[in-house]
C-alpha cells in the first residue's frame, strides 16, 4: 500500500522541464571569449610576448591534435600562478565591458524564448567555467558546464586542467554526470565539430544556426 501511494504521488508531480543546451563561444558569442579575455587581461604587447612562447605547443598540436593539451599550454602561458579569485574578478570586469559586443542577438532571442517556455537552460562550453561564469549569471543560466582549471592549495592556477577539456564526447559525459545517463535534450545549439556529440542527443539539433552580430 505504501508503495502504491508513493507511485501515485510521483505520477501526479510536475512534468520535468525541457532541457536546452547551448555552446558558448561562436554560438552565443561572435568569437572565442577565453582568448579575448586573455588578450584583454594581458594587453596587446603582453599577449604578443606570451603568444611567442606558445609556438612549440602550437607546433606539437599539429602532431597530437589534442585540444586539451593546447588549452593547458595556453593557461600556463597566460595564467599560471594567478589566483582563481583574481581571475574571477577579472572575468566579471571583462563581462561588464564586453558583453554587448560579444553576444549574438539572434542567439539571445532563442535563449530567451526557451526561458519563456520554462526550459532549463544550460551552457556547455570548452571555455573555463571560471571565465564564463559572469556571462552565465547575466544570462540567467540554470547551469554552467565547462572546462575546469586546476589550482593549488593556495588557490593559484597551476596551468593544468582539472579533468578533461569539455569538448566533443566530454560534453555528453558531463551532461550525463549532472542529469543522468539517459539525458535527452529538447534542443542543442553548437557551431563546431566539438558540439557534434551534444547535438546528437537533442530532439532539435542546431548547427551554426545563429549568424547575428551586435
Amino acid at each position: 500500500m505504501q508503495i502504491g501511494r508513493t507511485q501515485r504521488r510521483r505520477q501526479s508531480g510536475p512534468a520535468p522541464r525541457p532541457l536546452a543546451a547551448f555552446d558558448f563561444d561562436g554560438t552565443l558569442t561572435v568569437r572565442d571569449s577565453f582568448n579575448a579575455l586573455l588578450i584583454w587581461r594581458a594587453g596587446p604587447f603582453g599577449a604578443a610576448w606570451r603568444a611567442v612562447s606558445l609556438l612549440p605547443a602550437a607546433l606539437a598540436y599539429l602532431v597530437h591534435r589534442d585540444r586539451g593539451r593546447l588549452k593547458a599550454a595556453l593557461v600556463r602561458a597566460f595564467l599560471r600562478g594567478v589566483s582563481a579569485e583574481a581571475l574571477s574578478r577579472d572575468a566579471e570586469r571583462f563581462c561588464a565591458a564586453r558583453f554587448d559586443r560579444l553576444m549574438r542577438p539572434d542567439a539571445l532571442e532563442r535563449w530567451e524564448d526557451w526561458g519563456r517556455q520554462g526550459a532549463e537552460r544550460v551552457i556547455v562550453t570548452a571555455s573555463p567555467e571560471l571565465t564564463v561564469a559572469p556571462f552565465a549569471a547575466r544570462l540567467g543560466a540554470d547551469r554552467l558546464i565547462g572546462t575546469r582549471l586546476a589550482a593549488d592549495a593556495a588557490g593559484r592556477l597551476t596551468g593544468d586542467l582539472d579533468g578533461r577539456n569539455c569538448r566533443g564526447p566530454e560534453k555528453v559525459a558531463r551532461l550525463e554526470a549532472v542529469f543522468g545517463p539517459q539525458v535527452r535534450l529538447a534542443a542543442a545549439y553548437g557551431d563546431t565539430s566539438g558540439d557534434r556529440e551534444m547535438l546528437g542527443i537533442a530532439e532539435i539539433p542546431s548547427y551554426r544556426g545563429f549568424t547575428g552580430r551586435p
